[in-house]
């Protein structure tokens, strides 16, 4: 009878202490730094959130959905197995932020004294990185149309450096978030052939080389150059840009390592890949690009490279199919980020590195890969590679009706541009000395031709 008098009066002292520690959480003292460091980068007017967080008469209303998303891990969104690697870009909240956060929802979400309030984070005005050094901009709005299907659009716009650029820092700012899925905005270095028949500032949409259009979406590189080569600078071949930076759902700016930076060479031009979807209204968009240059000397020079398999079919109402990418080092460099890429069907994502002689090792693994948020993932120390080291990546897809993001369970899947389509890729930014040429990381070496024999 004592026993049991003794743990129902320690679980009433717990629930006291509890209560007592709910009602005394409040959003000035306690709340606030929370959401600074957390939240607020997203949810602020001109973001992508869907509400304010920046002051307690815009979180109160909030505050038992904010409860249950730090509970169910979905805010802050990160999707990392922690099992593998560590980044250092993990917006995972520590518990006991969860816990100061449930607190005060179940405590009545009190104010608290304004007095306690830390001082408000300053932003720049329609930038996350800063105000930028240089900003691209599309010359003229694109229309987008109500309905329909709108093929992916490239716009060429000259950048008119005279000198080449470092680019540290890379921020995509769509004009009308309503219509725009995603831009990627990629480099063209003097000399280029791609895109050769745009004109500059103009929406163009490439030629298809093949005459069936489902194959025409699957295997035509010059118009989705994500696919095109494992590398987009892998051979001698004028083609495809490399990657600069890239907006998409849940994606933030490209902040590089101090140090680090990707070349745009004088007299490049930027090519906007643009992936509208109709929403029911016409839109009007003019998308730009900000860029702050490095400061500091450049010791490592980044390039963001495609492991990439274009060649899949995914059949009708398969809920775990596999498809698997992989590339080869052919030079010393470090690995700084990855990036898994699938559409709706997408279901996980693993990297692996395998370097020579080695067994595979997971790098990072994501187990339930979430198309509305296109996440990089940054070592929190790069990862050195030698020559002959693989990148591996697995991922695998749901095309079942058990997928409630599935557009149609009964059709058969291949590669291609739209959300209904799929792609694989897994996006990979490396870094190496700026002296080195960046097909050299990707290229075998070529043997010398046999002489014919004097004998």
């Amino acid at each position: 009878m004592r026993t049991r008098l003794a743990v129902l009066a320690a679980a009433i002292a717990t629930a006291a202490v509890a209560a007592t520690v709910s009602t005394s959480v409040t959003y000035s003292k306690d709340i606030a730094p929370i959401l600074q460091r957390n939240c607020q980068g997203c949810h602020r007017p001109g973001e992508a959130a869907p509400m304010s967080l920046l002051t307690y008469q815009e979180a109160r209303p909030w505050a038992k959905a904010i409860r249950e998303a730090v509970l169910v891990k979905r805010m802050p969104p990160w999707f990392a197995d922690p099992h593998f690697g560590k980044w250092s870009n993990d917006v995972s909240m520590p518990q006991a932020e969860v816990d100061t956060l449930v607190a005060w929802a179940d405590g009545g979400a009190r104010e608290g004294n304004p007095k306690d309030l830390p001082p408000p984070r300053k932003f720049v005005d329609g930038w996350n990185i800063g105000l930028p050094d240089a900003v691209i901009e599309m010359p003229q709005e694109f229309r987008v149309a109500a309905s329909g299907t709108i093929e992916y659009q490239y716009v060429v716009i000259p950048t008119g450096f005279t000198g080449d650029k470092w680019v540290r820092m890379a921020e995509i700012r769509p004009g009308n978030r309503a219509v725009v899925h995603h831009v990627i905005g990629f480099i063209r270095e003097p000399g280029s052939t791609w895109m050769k028949d745009a004109k500059p500032g103009e929406p163009f949409v490439p030629r298809r080389r093949y005459d069936d259009p489902q194959r025409g979406r699957e295997a035509n590189r010059e118009a989705n150059p994500e696919g095109s080569r494992p590398a987009p600078e892998r051979s001698n071949e004028r083609g495809a840009g490399s990657m600069l930076v890239g907006f998409a759902p849940g994606m933030q700016p490209q902040v590089l390592p101090a140090g680090h930076a990707i070349l745009v060479k004088a007299g490049s031009d930027l090519v906007f890949q643009m992936h509208y979807t109709a929403n029911g209204k016409p839109g009007l968009d003019r998308t730009k690009i900000g860029l702050i240059f490095a400061k500091e000397p450049v010791t490592r020079r980044v390039l963001i490279a495609p492991a990439t398999n274009n060649k899949f079919v995914i059949p009708p109402g398969a809920g775990n199919h596999q498809v698997d990418s992989e590339i080869t080092i052919q030079s010393s460099a470090s690995l700084i980020a990855l990036m898994p890429h699938m559409h709706l069907r997408g279901k996980d994502f693993e990297y692996r590195l395998v370097r020579p002689a080695a067994a595979p090792e997971v790098m990072l693994r994501v187990p339930k890969y979430n198309f509305n948020w296109q996440l990089f993932y940054y070592f929190d120390k790069p990862l050195e590679l030698t020559k002959g080291t693989k990148i591996e990546c697995t991922a695998h897809f749901d095309n079942s009706p058990n997928n409630p993001d599935n557009p149609d369970p009964a059709s058969e899947v291949k590669w291609g541009d739209q959300s209904w389509e799929e792609m694989m890729i897994g996006w990979f930014s490396v870094a190496f000395d700026p002296s080195m040429k960046p097909e050299d990381l990707f290229q075998r070496e070529r043997r010398p031709a046999a002489r014919p024999s004097s004998d």
